[in-house]
């Protein structure tokens, strides 16, 4: 990767439905050398997908925590990482160092909702303790980062 390449990829981030003809008149580039940067950020794994991001609230999930998750044994992560990835509510799962296993964020519509599905992991094989925190406003959520380029990388 080189400074363009993280050019694209920031101006992406910003809007992945921008056409490459806006990208190449941002980075003075050729739409068809965009084009190509862009398939090989996507085959070469670095563009994983490209998603949408909604709002919480309007979808109807007034609450979001964040749920600490020991399991007994580690016998126990396969199963449990299968039953999380079902979970529409679970949107993100974390595998820990420290006292706890995992964190999940959730989103829900209510305390109760929260309830039912704090049960619901409570419920799942190998699950020891959780801890949950109510999330009172969000901050900072920019679901990927992107590093600065290395000098070497303007070469």
């Amino acid at each position: 990767m080189d400074s363009l390449d993280y050019q694209i990829l920031s101006i992406l981030k910003k809007n992945a439905r921008i056409k490459a003809s806006d990208i190449s008149k941002e980075i003075h580039l050729s739409v068809s050398t965009v084009i190509e940067r862009i398939r090989k950020l996507e085959n070469s794994g670095i563009i994983e997908s490209y998603t949408i991001i909604t709002d919480e609230h309007k979808m109807g999930n007034d609450l979001t925590a964040l749920m600490e998750i020991s399991l007994t044994h580690p016998r126990f992560n396969d199963s449990f990482i299968e039953k999380i990835m079902e979970h529409p509510n679970i949107i993100s799962c974390y595998y820990l160092t420290g006292d706890f296993d995992y964190l999940v964020k959730i989103c829900c519509r209510s305390s109760e909702h929260l309830e039912q599905i704090h049960k619901w992991v409570k419920d799942q094989r190998g699950v020891r303790s959780t801890r949950t925190q109510f999330v009172l406003r969000n901050v900072k959520n920019i679901y990927t980062s992107l590093p600065e380029p290395s000098p070497e990388d303007n070469a």
